[in-house]
């Protein structure tokens, strides 16, 4: 696997590796914790997976984390799941996102961006006041340590004002999008009951406006443990009865009172896509995310206060957690709301342009859909400023690689990273001293021991295997809510290897040190024992300019044999006839191999996802299997659940 690619596509000259902040990182480690000074990243990571309690102490030291009761050890029970992390200290996550405010008070803290592309900042200081008022108010309205605090709000300055205002207090904040309908924000809400929701009267995307005022009158009938509800004038409407106004509860000059509570306090709730079942409730600590974001934002990100932070994201989806967690590093977050594609296809890089952000994120299907449309960022656009590009959601293709290096800069750093809403960060992708291999992600994350594992729990160099970590990482969920003995936890990732967490994704760990993702592992295809990703055919197929996007499922049958469909949707004008039949087979019989070439290739109107922008492909292997809808998924989590019918229909005839 090591030998595709020998030559990097691009390589950081020696000035960037001695400016980076885990090079710096190192020499200090080396000289207080016993790291090894010499062998690069590579050495480091291995004393960081080695020696985990020093590597994560010193994490804590570099960063300067404000620990207002000491703690004992940091690793109490070392075992998964339960690890205890920093037993006995105490810290708030707040505090240190507003940290850079005293000696940066009119800086931004936030560049606000909307569909007019025009930024508009929110200073150091205004954002702590902002929360410090907030803050105030919370707790006038009784909220309390341990109480739930909900947004329906779109990514807007408010949102990262109430996320931190909850926090201060020791609250526990969840949001969903106001694109998200009722259904789905409730399946998410009513399972954590939250005391306070904090909404907007609807949102502009694409260019129209969308009222959701209707939604958020029936998510306060059927939220019965609301106590208030905050209205934000996005479109300027009046407050309903009964809610309060967000200017009256932020307009107090107050500086904010930040409640220390314990390292595994929780600090917010995530969901999983909530395909398949209700989505699980994700709990993440106060303490756990804080070291894990220094690290991954400050080390393997590389950012500081000259930075200028853009992810295109929604506060639906963990990206935007991680996102506002630049604030820790004293970077300036950019938050757009509005369409990644609105008014054309190239309006992320204009965003990029405007706010002139140093590291820029967004989807693997963004690059590919920019390739596909003829987007040329660096001639349009001033990108003078892009270090760089990070790209998650799924894998980034080759080709995502190499345009990105043809279109927006030789000298471009492009990280392509991995992780989940299960640990709301990365267990392999960014590292700035490290070469970019084509369709590789750099290198493991430090402190994570990334493994590829076989069903017998033997680690694979350069062959494809399971996902492991197989140590605790300080942002594994503590929990998930209403799971009291803790089995739908254990059984989402222990349930496998015990006391190892396996993540579902299939991956290649090469001799080199990098990593190779080839899709997720319970919807593998398996052919002749052979397992594939799903990820690489779709890769091959969508070369193809007809091709708009794809869906590839292996269906085990009930005689023994295997059937394996790939849905295409065309591009508009294509058709798929026998002559674009034989090209999508030659294509992946060439690029692949024969093993790969599907049963029957099918043209669908669309392809489903999850209301985070994922294919959705375990459900639609349940309803070819046979499983009726209303069990092999959970409508509110698809995008648009009326093509899942087209699926339904097809096993029906089939059968």
């Amino acid at each position: 696997m090591s030998t595709v690619n020998p030559q990097p596509l691009w390589q950081p000259d020696p000035e960037r590796i001695a400016q980076a902040q885990v090079t710096t990182f190192q020499a200090w480690a080396a000289e207080r914790h016993g790291a090894p000074a010499d062998g690069g990243y590579p050495a480091l990571h291995r004393w960081s997976v080695d020696e985990l309690d020093t590597f994560w102490e010193a994490v804590t030291e570099w960063f300067d984390v404000r620990f207002s009761t000491p703690y004992a050890r940091v690793l109490g029970d070392r075992s998964m799941p339960g690890a205890q992390w920093f037993p006995g200290a105490t810290l708030n996550y707040a505090e240190h996102a507003l940290r850079a405010s005293a000696a940066r008070a009119d800086e931004p803290a936030l560049l606000y961006v909307d569909e007019t592309h025009e930024p508009r900042p929110v200073t150091w200081s205004t954002l702590r006041h902002q929360v410090g008022s907030l803050a105030a108010e919370l707790r006038a309205l009784g909220v309390r340590p341990g109480d739930r605090v909900s947004g329906y709000l779109p990514n807007i300055p408010q949102a990262v004002v109430a996320l931190l205002a909850t926090a201060a207090v020791g609250a526990v904040w969840t949001s969903c999008a106001p694109d998200f309908g009722a259904r789905s924000v409730l399946d998410r809400f009513q399972q954590v009951e939250p005391v306070v929701l904090f909404t907007v009267d609807g949102y502009r995307y694409g260019g129209k406006e969308h009222d959701r005022r209707a939604t958020v009158a029936e998510l306060r009938r059927e939220l019965p443990t609301l106590r208030a509800v905050v209205h934000i004038p996005l479109l300027g409407t009046e407050a309903p009865e009964g809610a309060l106004d967000w200017s009256a509860l932020t307009s107090a000059d107050i500086e904010p009172v930040f409640e220390q509570v314990p390292f595994d306090h929780p600090l917010w709730v995530l969901y999983s896509s909530g395909t398949t079942g209700l989505p699980k409730a994700i709990v993440q600590s106060q303490g756990g995310i804080l070291v894990e974001h220094l690290k991954q934002l400050g080390l393997h990100c590389d950012l500081g206060p000259e930075d200028r932070f853009f992810w295109y994201t929604s506060t639906g989806w963990m990206m935007w957690n991680f996102l506002v967690s630049g604030l820790l590093t004293g970077t300036t977050v950019v938050l757009y709301d509005g369409s990644p594609g609105h008014p054309d296809t190239g309006a992320q890089w204009r965003i990029v342009e405007r706010t002139g952000a140093t590291l820029y994120g967004t989807s693997a299907a963004y690059v590919m859909a920019c390739r596909k449309a003829g987007v040329h960022p660096a001639r349009d656009f001033d990108l003078s400023k892009v270090r760089c590009v990070a790209t998650t959601g799924s894998p980034l293709p080759p080709d995502g690689f190499r345009w990105l290096h043809d279109e927006v800069s030789d000298d471009l750093w492009i990280a392509s990273v991995s992780g989940g809403t299960d640990v709301c960060s990365c267990f392999a992708g960014a590292v700035p001293t490290l070469p970019v291999h084509i369709g590789e992600l750099q290198a493991p994350g430090l402190g994570t021991d990334l493994q590829s594992w076989d069903p017998h729990g033997d680690p694979l160099i350069d062959e494809v295997g399971e996902l492991v970590v197989t140590n605790p990482m300080p942002s594994m969920p503590i929990r998930f809510w209403n799971d009291p003995d803790g089995s739908r936890y254990h059984d989402s990732y222990f349930d496998v290897y015990p006391g190892v967490w396996r993540h579902g994704d299939w991956i290649t760990v090469t001799s080199r040190g990098s990593v190779i993702i080839h899709g997720r592992s319970d919807s593998t295809l398996n052919r002749q024992g052979v397992r594939m990703g799903s990820a690489d055919i779709y890769e091959a197929v969508e070369r193809l300019p007809e091709i708009r996007e794809s869906l590839v499922i292996g269906v085990e049958q009930p005689d023994g044999g295997y059937w394996m469909p790939l849905f295409v949707h065309l591009a508009p004008g294509a058709t798929l006839d026998d002559a674009l039949l034989t090209r999508i087979k030659h294509t992946i019989r060439e690029q692949l191999s024969p093993r790969h070439v599907p049963d029957e290739v099918i043209e669908v109107p669309a392809i489903p996802h999850t209301l985070t922008g994922k294919r959705i492909e375990v459900p639609v292997k349940r309803l070819l299997q046979g499983t009726p809808l209303e069990k092999a998924v959970n409508a509110g989590s698809i995008d648009n659940v009326d093509l899942l019918h087209f699926y339904e229909d097809l096993a029906r005839t089939r059968r």
